[in-house]
């Protein structure tokens, strides 16, 4: 009885420590990309440079899709500040490319999205870590979802119809709305079955990994509920 007694508190500090850390990281990230967004959005000189430069704007998004890429694949050959510095970058670029939504919406419509966003992110959070039920299979229909999504995207920079750019809209909402609580579900996993005694570096390179997914889904998810809620500034 005093094994387990002292076995499950080290395991439940184990886990809150994990979770807190990749929630620390999604904010660092959330926060870097704001704050380099807004100033961007406030420099003349900057806005012509990034977002009047469609070449540039191109290198920036790829090198953005560039390293997603490699801390999700390559990020166990990684160390683990090797990790953490490309997360850093990718925020910041990200805040560099998101600039533009200060250009297209008022202000108080973003701030009012972003909350709504928050709100609805930490419901869907709670959700994927209360639920007793296995959304795995849930979560590779997400994905199937995910692509669909992106190729009607693509299609719809061609075919420029408001009504399917709506409908893509609504969709990618719901998709991320599952994605969140997915993700949140696989991060409890990934807590719950952390070996103890586990080497401080692959710790943090799991914190990354998974802040980077939670980052993911709430800008998505903010960029399409500001398209259905945000203000224009015209």
């Amino acid at each position: 009885m005093d094994q387990i007694s002292v076995t499950r508190p080290r395991a439940e500090v184990l886990v809150n420590d994990f979770v807190r850390s990749v929630y620390n990281w999604m904010a660092i990230g959330l926060a870097l990309t704001g704050v380099v967004a807004l100033y961007v959005a406030n420099s003349p000189t900057l806005i012509r440079l990034f977002l009047g430069n469609p070449i540039l704007l191109l290198v920036l998004i790829l090198g953005e899709l560039g390293l997603v890429f490699s801390i999700s694949g390559m990020i166990n050959r990684m160390s683990a500040t090797t990790a953490t510095s490309l997360f850093i970058l990718y925020s910041a670029l990200n805040g560099i490319t998101l600039s533009s939504i200060f250009l297209i919406y008022t202000r108080t419509s973003i701030v009012s999205t972003f909350f709504v966003c928050a709100a609805t992110f930490v419901a869907c959070s709670i959700y994927g870590w209360t639920t007793k039920r296995d959304l795995t299979s849930f979560g590779g229909f997400l994905v199937m979802g995910l692509i669909g999504i992106i190729i009607a995207s693509l299609v719809n920079m061609f075919v420029r119809s408001s009504g399917l750019g709506m409908l893509i809209t609504y969709i990618g909402v719901f998709v991320f709305l599952g994605l969140t609580a997915y993700d949140t579900q696989r991060l409890k996993e990934m807590a719950l079955t952390q070996p103890a005694g586990l080497d401080a570096g692959v710790v943090r390179k799991g914190a990354i990994l998974g802040a980077l997914s939670l980052y993911l889904d709430f800008i998505n998810l903010f960029l399409l509920l500001l398209r259905l809620f945000g203000q224009s500034r015209e």
